[in-house]
């Protein structure tokens, strides 16, 4: 029997056989005391990417954001964001926590930028009885809203607001090789559009732990405090840097991969190709987790984001033919009576 296709996340890559050879033979030390030579590579290669000072490895793309934010937004200070953004729905109130900050959104259709309610919720520094906006923060690509890239001219608009205002500009990158990869934008335009930023190795890049906090070196000193304070702290990590060394020399142009296999799934489901950025495919649909069940029942596993959204995540483990076989799963479950989709 064949092994199910998982299009849950491309968070559930696995190491390839060459990138687990490059963990086994890194050289470590201890990252605590800033000894692990494989980390300060790492660190110096991805901050030179994204054209940045500095980097600082993560255990996790939470951490990251959260570490990112709080070098640019104080206690009582507020985060602007999309109303789906990773930093306001899926990090468990982590930036209330750890800074103390508020959050106020405005909602795009797809997860984008909207300069005129951006300038509308942007609130100065009043005095004490007025909460002042500290930071914006976009997500690009944009997870929740199909993996959708932020066209780059909204990006400069944005950036040119936030200098007129004295407004710091944070970007969640998670998935940013992939809108690099999608658009031909360089690494180094879109980190240089932005005050800070966390990017991740873990989800298309496929390495199987670690994100980076990308900012200047002061912004970095501060992250590496913090990231002590907060637990973050790891020994010979090198191991684990090796893998995203790896992956960022031998994974990142083969993720155009992903995004013709995301078209694929989408045309076989109804979904119109062409709205497909990157990796991800979103489908409405009558009844989410009745759909997931009977994928799975034939060997196709996805995963809801809503009651009645389900979410398609192309990677690195899910090569054409798995994705093919995917597609004719869901192909065939959605066009039965009552379960087509709605986009």
């Amino acid at each position: 029997m064949d092994a199910p296709v998982d299009l849950r996340s491309d968070t559930v890559t696995r190491p390839t056989e060459a990138m687990r050879a490059a963990m086994a033979r890194a050289e470590v030390g201890d990252d605590v005391y800033g000894e692990d030579p494989t980390v300060a590579a790492l660190e110096e290669w991805v901050a030179e990417l994204l054209g940045h000072e500095a980097a600082l490895f993560t255990p996790t793309g939470s951490m990251a954001n959260v570490l990112a934010v709080r070098t640019v937004v104080g206690v009582g200070q507020e985060l602007l964001c999309e109303s789906s953004a990773h930093v306001a729905r899926a990090e468990l109130g982590a930036h209330a926590a750890y800074t103390g900050l508020t959050m106020r959104t405005w909602t795009h259709p797809r997860g984008g930028i909207d300069l005129p309610a951006i300038t509308a919720l942007h609130a100065p520094d009043l005095g004490p009885f007025f909460v002042p906006t500290a930071a914006i923060a976009v997500e690009n690509t944009h997870n929740f809203a199909g993996g959708t890239v932020l066209p780059l001219a909204d990006l400069q608009a944005l950036r040119a607001f936030a200098d007129s205002v004295g407004c710091a500009l944070h970007l969640d990158g998670a998935r940013v090789w992939n809108a690099h990869v999608a658009t031909g934008v360089p690494l180094a335009t879109y980190g240089g559009l932005v005050d800070v930023a966390a990017v991740c190795l873990s989800k298309g890049l496929g390495a199987p732990v670690g994100s980076l906090v990308v900012g200047s070196a002061d912004a970095i000193a501060e992250s590496r405090v913090w990231r002590k304070r907060m637990g973050g702290g790891m020994r010979q990590v090198g191991v684990l840097a090796a893998a995203g060394l790896h992956a960022l020399t031998h994974h990142v142009e083969r993720l155009a991969d992903d995004h013709a296999h995301a078209r694929r799934l989408a045309e076989a489901c109804g979904v119109d190709p062409a709205g497909v950025d990157t990796n991800i495919v979103v489908l409405d649909v009558d009844d989410a987790p009745d759909l997931v069940k009977r994928a799975a029942l034939e060997g196709v596993r996805i995963g809801t984001v809503g009651a009645r959204t389900v979410r398609l995540v192309t990677h690195l483990d899910a090569d054409a033919a798995a994705v093919d076989r995917a597609a004719s799963v869901l192909g065939r479950l959605l066009a039965s009576p009552g379960r087509e989709t709605r986009r």
